[in-house]
């Protein structure tokens, strides 16, 4: 059976590392390489896919799951949350898609449970939150009417345990929002907060169940891993 080799990028150099490193100990050297990149550098991050193709051959998967929390410098959060999950799901095409004479494969786009829940505290999150399913489920469409051959899906995760939680408790992110964090804390024990090990989980089901396309995958506390149904749209 041949062994998955993945590639991690990420802005954070430490935590990349560290991930490489976990994962060289337990799949062996040469299976996993780790590529600073800031994603709201569309140059950066073709050459990213374009190294990770040179290194190991071919993409087969690809999960857009970079995020931040910051109202303050909003256009920021929507270059990372927004903008570069379209060009990384363009990036991915170029290189899967059998439109460009590749041989199919999956992406998999990060939302948030923020995109269906009240939140005061963080508008523009929630806005391109909002943006990364209504582009996935239309480029699900045009793959499946293009027959790309690549399955396109979005996640949606509540609170989840990781640094980008914390956030909202400093004004440097939230500006005049951060007034909110209160409300926030509250969410944050009404609904429970997510291991991201349940994440994984929800992106494995993704991965290998090829009847998906255009799915909408939530995962709270209340309910686990469940998918989103849409009313279809009367004429």
């Amino acid at each position: 059976m041949p062994v998955e080799q993945v590639v991690v990028v990420d802005l954070n150099k430490i935590c990349g590392e560290e991930s490489k490193a976990q994962l060289d100990a337990e799949f062996g050297e040469g299976n996993c390489s780790f590529i600073p990149c800031d994603v709201s550098n569309g140059d950066a991050l073709r050459d990213a896919f374009q190294s990770t193709v040179d290194q190991f051959g071919r993409l087969d998967i690809v999960i857009n799951n970079a995020g931040i929390n910051n109202e303050k410098n909003w256009e920021k959060t929507i270059q990372v949350n927004l903008t570069s999950v379209i060009k990384g799901t363009y990036l991915a095409l170029e290189h899967m898609s059998k439109e460009y004479g590749k041989e199919g494969g999956t992406i998999i786009n990060v939302s948030s449970m923020a995109a269906f829940m009240h939140s005061p505290h963080q508008p523009v999150y929630t806005a391109t939150k909002h943006g990364v399913i209504g582009f996935t489920r239309a480029m699900a469409d045009a793959s499946s009417l293009g027959q790309y051959g690549v399955r396109i899906n979005v996640l949606c995760p509540a609170f989840v345990d990781t640094p980008l939680l914390h956030s909202v408790e400093h004004e440097d992110n939230m500006g005049k929002f951060v007034k909110f964090k209160d409300d926030f804390k509250l969410s944050m024990s009404k609904f429970g907060v997510l291991q991201p090990s349940l994440i994984a989980e929800g992106m494995m089901k993704m991965i290998i169940d090829t009847s998906l396309n255009g799915a909408v995958m939530k995962i709270t506390c209340s309910k686990g891993i469940h998918f989103h149904t849409y009313e279809p749209m009367s004429a």
